[in-house]
């Protein structure tokens, strides 16, 4: 499992450091006059080269989670981004309309482990899901695990890893305030008893069974007490665990002492002859090996070998490997491989490299399930292990599908699906007939059927096709004139697509348009368009970026005092970069989370496994001029920026948060106009993944709050 990119708050007495900036007013349409006090951020004296080239890093302390003058700031900082929030006076009527907007029953895919079926279901506001399990698919649920029990502040998450073969035990993780650390426990099953088990460190890892009672997976050493949160994670590393052991007795399956800075994770096939491990130096491309587990006395062999391609092994059958590549085939293909003979000649072609992505392969009752991207939407396709009697499976619409996991004695498997109006619903699939029968769908209070979904294409500085999606009532008249948020992200051969988000639906109501652009640096078309947006070709992705933005002005869907953007992690890094070239196309800017210092992402916890996608300014002249050319940092200028509210959380150890303080603090001291530049730091929550209920309902309610108030508009609520 490779990451990609979505400071204990402790309290002192404020430092001198404080000053009060003069008042600047923010005024809007409403007439409204809002006089905001900055604190003044102090400077240090900060200076490093570069390949002979001096750079000042001014707020470099900022860097320090665990300085008191750290925690002072953010409370400092806070302090005046909510008494500005507060003042908008619409802004409890749109909590208590998300409220009800999210106030919906939402269940998961069910996971099949013997003769239970478990699933995460979340009856409307519960802070986190919760976990139940029932016998077969028809058979009253029980609770399995409340995480809302184990914390009653709803900041932590479990996640169910795999189950051991004999279906008895299941391993999970449990992450708390959204830190990507987790710690895997052991259930068993029928009692629902919690083993003594407690396996510490753990990070992007999942649980590989070897057999009954033992396992693998991966973590790092413990790291250096008060940088848990910041400090550089090295040597991650395969151990096994067997039942009952405490974790000192955890055998070492592999690690690379020589470079400490790749990731190694573990699968094991299911019939339990191969552990298959996969060795990344990133975010991009990673290398294959296998290690026989019929005999005690082998070591991993090599499958692939570098980091240019990524060759997935799907499952292990009749001897041979079933992988998707994209070795000679940029939208990657389906092959089986002799591991006796894997020379690329000897490869059988199953799926055959086609006109559009091979996003998804799986296995499941002796069926293949492959899973394609078509223009940013999928389409699902059935065949026999070798590649024949191909059917597609037939969708609601155009969206997003997920599912179609099991073993090979399945008769039954389930899916998902999901489109930018129409929340998840789960399908029943009969293997076997072909049948899809809808197992559960979420009963809405609004009727999707009021709005509609298209697709349009921009035209990139470079002549590049970008392809938006666009979502809006039926029948809206296009006159310039409608507050519009696009949002994007452009990296990491990550593949957006539609899906559903219920805060949303308060911009549709008010005659919005939601927009999403498909930029390069995603994977929505193969290798080819993931690489014209990484390393030295990021400002494709930029381009990309404004060339939707002015494609939806001169189309008359918003203009630019009504047009806001939004992106979060790698996509922070995008709304940074974007309000630093073009800071007079948007009114409104939400960069969260963002990789804003690119000079110095690689020296923070797992920031070095972003090399790859962005390269690194220590170790390449050429990409310290492209990485400073666009760093959205050290782009800031005096200049009148849209009304900024940058958001992060003081748990994030993925993107740390000092990039959006270093970020904020300069654009506060750079901001020549009237409009409100702001940052809002959450406690007790991360990156965005198991963020509870209700912070989720606090931060949107804020951000559409502060989008409509400074576009000078009264919602209708």
């Amino acid at each position: 499992m490779q990451p990609c990119l979505y400071l204990p708050n402790v309290l002192w007495a404020i430092s001198s450091i404080f000053l009060i900036l003069t008042l600047q007013g923010c005024k809007n349409k409403n007439n409204t006059q809002t006089s905001i006090q900055y604190p003044i951020t102090e400077k240090v004296k900060q200076i490093d080269t570069y390949f002979g080239k001096t750079v000042e890093d001014e707020y470099r302390w900022l860097e320090n989670d665990k300085d008191p003058k750290v925690s002072e700031w953010i409370k400092a900082q806070n302090k005046v981004t909510f008494e500005y929030l507060e003042k908008i006076p619409y802004r409890n009527a749109i909590k208590q309309k998300i409220e009800k907007l999210i106030n919906f029953e939402k269940f998961s895919i069910p996971i099949k482990v013997g003769e239970y079926y478990l699933f995460y279901r979340n009856k409307g506001l519960q802070n986190q899901s919760v976990i139940y399990i029932q016998k077969g698919v028809s058979s009253p649920a029980e609770i399995f695990i409340d995480p809302n029990e184990i914390d009653k502040n709803g900041t932590t998450a479990i996640r169910l890893l795999s189950a051991s073969p004999d279906n008895k035990y299941i391993a999970y993780s449990q992450s708390v305030a959204g830190s990507d650390w987790s710690e895997i426990y052991i259930m068993e099953i029928a009692t629902k008893k919690k083993l003594p088990d407690v396996l510490k460190w753990a990070k992007f890892t999942d649980v590989a069974w070897k057999d009954n009672s033992t396992f693998f997976y991966s973590r790092y050493p413990e790291p250096e007490k008060g940088k848990e949160l910041s400090g550089q994670n090295q040597f991650h590393s395969i151990y096994e665990h067997k039942i009952g052991d405490t974790q000192d007795k955890d055998k070492l399956i592999y690690r690379n002492n020589e470079n400490p800075l790749l990731y190694h994770s573990a699968r094991v096939t299911e019939d339990k002859k191969y552990l298959i491990m996969t060795v990344a130096s990133g975010t991009n491309g990673f290398e294959t090996y296998y290690k026989d587990l019929t005999n005690p006395f082998s070591k991993f062999q090599a499958l692939f070998t570098g980091f240019e391609y990524k060759s997935s092994v799907i499952e292990h059958i009749n001897g041979k490997f079933l992988v998707r590549t994209d070795i000679d085939a940029p939208k990657y293909k389906l092959v089986l491989i002799d591991p006796k003979t894997p020379q690329k000649e000897k490869w059988q072609t199953i799926i055959p490299e086609k006109e559009h992505l091979l996003e998804e392969v799986t296995v499941c009752g002796g069926k293949i399930f492959a899973k394609y991207l078509e223009n940013a939407s999928n389409k699902i396709y059935q065949m026999d292990l070798d590649g024949k009697n191909t059917k597609e499976i037939k969708l609601p619409s155009l969206g997003t599908v997920d599912g179609f996991n099991g073993k090979k004695e399945d008769k039954i498997t389930f899916y998902s699906f999901t489109s930018f109006t129409y929340p998840s619903a789960i399908y029943k699939y009969d293997i076997e007939t072909g049948e899809s029968v809808l197992h559960f769908n979420p009963n809405l209070s609004f009727n999707p059927d009021d709005y509609e979904t298209k697709q349009i294409f921009a035209t990139s500085k470079d002549g590049t096709k970008v392809p938006i999606f666009v979502v809006h009532k039926k029948g809206l008249v296009l006159n310039g004139k409608h507050p519009t948020l696009l949002y994007s992200y452009g990296g990491f051969n990550v593949n957006l697509t539609p899906s559903f988000s219920a805060s949303r639906i308060i911009l549709l109501e008010n005659d919005g348009v939601f927009a999403m652009a498909n930029l390069r640096g995603g994977g929505e078309f193969g290798e080819e368009w993931h690489k014209a947006g990484m390393r030295l070709n990021k400002q494709n992705v930029f381009n990309d970026f404004i060339a939707a933005a002015e494609y939806l002005i001169a189309q008359k869907y918003t203009n630019s005092e009504k047009l806001a953007i939004a992106g979060g992690s790698n996509g922070g890094l995008l709304v940074g970069a974007c309000i630093t070239q073009r800071p007079e196309l948007y009114k409104v800017a939400f960069p969260a989370v963002g990789v804003m210092d690119m000079l110095r992402y690689h020296k923070f916890t797992v920031g070095w496994g972003w090399i790859p996608e962005y390269g690194c300014a220590d170790s390449s002249e050429t990409d310290f001029k492209n990485l400073y050319a666009y760093s959205p940092l050290h782009n800031i200028k005096e200049a009148n920026y849209p009304a900024t509210l940058v958001t992060t959380a003081d748990h994030d150890d993925r993107v740390v948060p000092a990039h959006s303080f270093k970020f904020i603090a300069k654009l506060q001291a750079h901001q020549k106009g009237q409009n409100p530049t702001l940052i809002r730091i959450e406690t007790n929550a991360g990156h965005g993944a198991g963020k509870s209920t209700s912070k989720i309902i606090d931060e949107e309610s804020d951000k559409w709050a502060f989008m409509f108030y400074n576009m000078g508009i009264q919602p209708k609520l």
